[in-house]
């Protein structure tokens, strides 16, 4: 059976508990870390959940607001429903074979 992931991005809900609640107030603190980011790309690693995050970004977040990864990022992981068919079948069909066609006869005349 096949697993579906995902994740969630729980960064805005940190800075809160830290009393940031600006994306610019997080400028300071990553600079401090060695970190150089422009007001965009922090302003979308605030609001949008990142599908690549670099390993320094991530452990100067993780420095700045005392945390692990974990509470950055949780994650969730099911079984994944199985697929419907157009019959209505959940499960692999009968196997049909592949049609082949017929071969031509040629007839003189």
């Amino acid at each position: 059976m096949k697993r579906q992931v995902s994740y969630q991005w729980r960064l805005r809900e940190v800075m809160a508990t830290h009393g940031m609640f600006s994306a610019t107030d997080l400028a300071a603190p990553l600079a401090d870390r060695g970190v150089t980011l422009s007001s965009v790309q922090i302003w979308r690693l605030v609001t949008q959940s990142p599908e690549r995050l670099s390993l320094p970004i991530l452990a100067a977040l993780c420095d700045i607001f005392d945390c692990t990864p974990s509470d950055l990022i949780g994650t969730r992981a099911q079984n994944a429903a199985p697929r419907r068919t157009a019959t209505g079948d959940t499960g692999p069909g009968p196997q049909i074979a592949p049609i082949r066609p017929k071969r031509a006869r040629i007839r003189p005349e």
